[in-house]
């Protein structure tokens, strides 16, 4: 009943007019949309789910791995001082590759490179620990994503995903994010789509899921094919989320119904 009762609102919202992206002034975080029990969720520490996942993720920085038997923390010392503000500029532009990388992807390349061992797979309880992690040092700081001069086209390219209608519901992000915010869907508030709290805890989920968890599930949602976790379009359509909500506090680990 309640995925019954998703469509059939997706469907009507299907029918509103054209998107118009939400003035800056007008542009507010999720959390603004919770009710108050799950915002007292995540506001407390010791009731914050993902929590949990954050101190796996302190004890995985610490830990030596891989053929080159180094840490985290052997390159990048402690990281209450050392990744505060890192995750608030993901995601970034990686020289090696030419084209920006989330906030996984370069977990995983430090693994490959620097520890020479074998990189963690998405969604899998330690990348999304030690995202956390590296996360939840940057909480309360403004989010700072986009402003590189070489993400310009990235960013642009996420836009028009973002924009895009796609799927057998013929939906696009903004039908629901930027057209019908502060409305119900299945129950549940529609909010603008800012993500300011990944990787968050899901109600739904009973688990910690990445942005890009969330991304796929949205895209099937629509009845449309998901991209890969990883595929380039996914980081470009987190790059244009996070450079549209810049300026907001990072929040991560959240919590949402």
């Amino acid at each position: 009943m309640r995925l019954a009762g998703a469509i059939a609102a997706a469907l009507l919202v299907a029918g509103a007019g054209g998107a118009a992206e939400i003035p800056q002034a007008d542009r507010r975080s999720g959390y603004s949309f919770m009710k108050p029990d799950t915002k007292t969720m995540q506001d407390d520490d010791t009731a914050n789910p993902g929590m949990l996942w954050v101190l796996d993720g302190e004890a995985l920085w610490s830990r030596k791995t891989g053929a080159a038997d180094k840490a985290c923390a052997d390159c990048h010392g402690d990281a209450r001082t050392n990744m505060k503000g890192v995750a608030a500029r993901y995601p970034a532009f990686d020289k090696a590759i030419g084209r920006p990388v989330d906030l996984e992807q370069r977990i995983n390349s430090c693994r490959t490179s620097q520890q020479q061992a074998t990189p963690l797979p998405f969604e899998s309880r330690e990348l999304l620990a030690l995202t956390a992690f590296v996360a939840r040092q940057s909480q309360g700081i403004p989010i700072e994503t986009g402003t590189d001069p070489q993400l310009a086209p990235f960013i642009a390219k996420g836009r028009e995903l973002y924009m895009q209608r796609q799927g057998q519901l013929n939906l696009g992000c903004a039908n629901c994010h930027d057209d019908n915010w502060d409305k119900r869907l299945a129950g549940s508030a529609i909010t603008q789509g800012h993500p300011t709290g990944y990787p968050l805890y899901r109600l739904e989920w009973q688990s910690l899921g990445s942005l890009q968890r969330r991304l796929r599930a949205c895209i099937t949602g629509i009845r449309a094919q998901a991209h890969d976790y990883g595929a380039p379009e996914l980081v470009e359509l987190e790059l244009y989320l996070m450079s549209r909500a810049r300026g907001m506090k990072m929040e991560a680990p959240a919590v949402r119904p």
